[in-house]
């Protein structure tokens, strides 16, 4: 298959053609050419679209799509379209479906099912068998069926041996392990931040610090025993600032933050609408504008949707019961732009291939064509009609989003939205 792809602004330091509006030929999956004004070729389709910016293909670090077991929240085939039509060519798969994926078997599965797809799918292994934090999975054999990191989904390792010897023992075949940090004990039967609004609200709080403790044992396991570390969507100042320090102490430790996190403080639980409800907690201004900050400076490497599709059935009850998650694929792109430059989203939404081992393709002649279209410009309201999940749980409804992603370029094929 051959495209043109016409008048597109190339955002992507690593290519000579940064900042400089080209046509791009792509045939059998690769790159052709690249210039201004290409010839036409009978056999290329041409695509041509407003105010056209292209990047190196995003990818999100973490997504559950329910499937399998949870099929009516997400299945596999519709939720990588809706991540290619979102912009993202590739997704870190989450455990979290039924049975977990914890095992070769399990890796394989969602694998095959995600085969020939636009948006590569990269399973992400139980870091425990069943995610019960008991017993370690099975690593390694899943490291060599496809598996990219290991982590229980939104669980943190009370153990800390176990986590201490999950460092050691995946430093053998250079293993990524994703620490969730949220100390049970302490957030006890929370669901918001504590603070102002939980106190107004009536509603059990989460302090800070039972995700900034958990943080300082991990880190403290990591400086013992070396390794490679990811903590996932933290959200707290004093988190960026542990975080910054264990670099600064040369610690193998790579971090995310989620898009709401970003965008989004505990001020908007005042409705009680529980499409707020995720985890770790929406947090203070202060905590929000420290979360920018450490994406501004780098301590945060990775921006990711934390997309976690979740049914009607669970999310439409009381606060206390609802599940913790939002959909977040269709919204990542405008809603970032509302908060941070361009080229900051770009590296941000792409910096996770890096951290997670997987090829990055820059935008130059004979590389694969991986690649992220999109407008930057332009503002719209986000409705339940841009919805293209299967579930609605999105904390973004109603919110005015900064440009629009068209979709991708990946494996071989151009998806529009």
């Amino acid at each position: 298959m051959k495209f043109i792809i016409r008048n597109a602004k190339i955002i992507d330091p690593q290519s000579p053609f940064q900042n400089q509006t080209v046509d791009i030929l792509i045939a059998d999956g690769f790159i052709e050419k690249m210039g201004a004004n290409l010839a036409n070729i009978d056999t290329a389709e041409e695509v041509k679209l407003d105010n056209l910016h292209v990047s190196q293909g995003w990818f999100d670090s973490s997504v559950s799509l329910g499937e399998p077991g949870f099929e009516d929240r997400e299945t596999i085939t519709n939720g990588l379209e809706v991540a290619a039509k979102s912009g993202f060519t590739g997704i870190a798969l989450q455990p979290n479906s039924f049975p977990i994926i914890d095992n070769q078997s399990q890796i394989n599965f969602v694998k095959t099912k995600a085969f020939g797809q636009a948006t590569e799918l990269f399973p992400i292994g139980a870091l425990t068998k069943n995610a019960e934090g008991k017993d370690m999975a099975e690593l390694y054999d899943m490291k060599q069926a496809g598996a990219i990191a290991f982590g229980d989904y939104n669980r943190s390792l009370e153990n800390a041996n176990l986590l201490k010897i999950a460092l050691q023992y995946t430093q053998d075949f250079d293993g990524l392990v994703i620490a969730f940090a949220q100390e049970e004990k302490i957030k006890g039967n929370g669901v918001v931040n504590e603070g102002i609004v939980s106190t107004r609200l009536g509603l059990k709080g989460i302090p800070n610090l039972a995700e900034e403790l958990q943080i300082a044992r991990n880190l403290f396991l990591l400086e013992y025993t070396g390794g490679k570390m990811h903590i996932p969507t933290v959200s707290t100042a004093k988190s960026v600032a542990l975080i910054e320090e264990a670099k600064a102490k040369g610690l193998n430790v790579s971090c995310s933050v989620s898009v709401h996190h970003l965008t989004m403080t505990d001020e908007k639980l005042d409705g009680f609408d529980t499409r707020y409800k995720v985890a770790p907690p929406l947090r203070t201004e202060a905590d929000r504008q420290a979360l920018l900050a450490g994406v501004l400076d780098n301590t945060i490497d990775v921006i990711t949707t934390d997309h976690n599709p979740i049914d009607i059935e669970h999310k439409k009850m009381e606060f206390d019961l609802a599940k913790n998650g939002t959909i977040g694929l269709e919204t990542a792109f405008g809603a970032l732009q509302t908060v941070l430059p361009l080229e900051k989203v770009i590296e941000k939404l792409t910096a996770a291939k890096t951290i997670f081992g997987l090829e990055n393709s820059p935008i130059i002649e004979g590389e694969k064509a991986n690649l992220s279209l999109f407008n930057p410009e332009g503002t719209s309201i986000f409705t339940k009609a841009s919805i293209l999940s299967k579930s609605k749980n999105s904390a973004f409804l109603g919110q005015e989003l900064k440009g629009k992603a068209y979709g991708i370029v990946n494996q071989g094929k151009l998806i529009l939205s």
